[in-house]
């Protein structure tokens, strides 16, 4: 295993040719996060590496993780900060690229376990096969993402991220307010009613 050549000399030089490309036509993207990311990364220092921001931020996402696991038994600015500070600080690599979608990727196993949480409990929760289906849809979706900026060169941007990232902080936040119990009475109605419409 340690004697396993995981990356080519070929695909070892690629990486001197390796050029940031991607294309995003999300309106919420273009309108609120970025604006919001590029006021947020006005505040690190240009000294500070960007691979430390996505670092710190994964940090983040899997201490949420934890915290909710303890909590429950049962059972995002830094995202975008990162890579506007490797361009603002000109100290974008292939490599930082790779460590930020690299960890972005379990980071999406995080997301979806985190709102599992939620509405995977009681009697009209998801099932944990339903889990596992999000699970491989969202990763599915990320790696599909990846392999056509490998063909293409330009990664280009699916709407679902960033609008997935506000739905989930509203979630939480309805969550933290009126409980749990608010999403299975949702649940119970919206089933009653597609019962009556059967």
């Amino acid at each position: 295993m340690a004697g396993y050549e995981y990356v080519s000399s070929e695909q070892l030089a690629g990486f001197d040719k390796y050029k940031y490309s991607a294309v995003d036509t999300n309106p919420l993207s273009l309108y609120v996060m970025h604006p919001f990311w590029n006021t947020i990364v006005k505040v690190f220092p240009t000294w500070l590496a960007p691979n430390l921001i996505t670092f710190s931020g994964f940090l983040l996402v899997v201490f949420n993780f934890l915290l909710l696991a303890y909590f429950d038994p049962d059972f995002y600015a830094s995202d975008g900060v990162d890579g506007k500070q490797a361009r603002r600080t000109n100290s974008s690599t292939p490599l930082g690229e790779l460590f930020d979608h690299g960890l972005d990727s379990w980071a999406c196993v995080y997301f979806v376990v985190t709102v599992y949480s939620i509405f995977g409990r009681g009697s009209s929760g998801v099932s944990v096969f339903v889990l596992y289906l999000l699970l491989w849809i969202v990763l599915f979706s990320f790696i599909l993402s990846h392999w056509e900026k490998y063909n293409t060169g330009v990664l280009f941007l699916p709407w679902g991220y960033d609008i997935s990232q506000v739905t989930i902080s509203f979630v939480y936040i309805v969550t933290a307010i009126v409980g749990v119990e608010a999403w299975l009475c949702i649940m119970c109605d919206c089933s009653n009613e597609f019962i009556k419409l059967l």
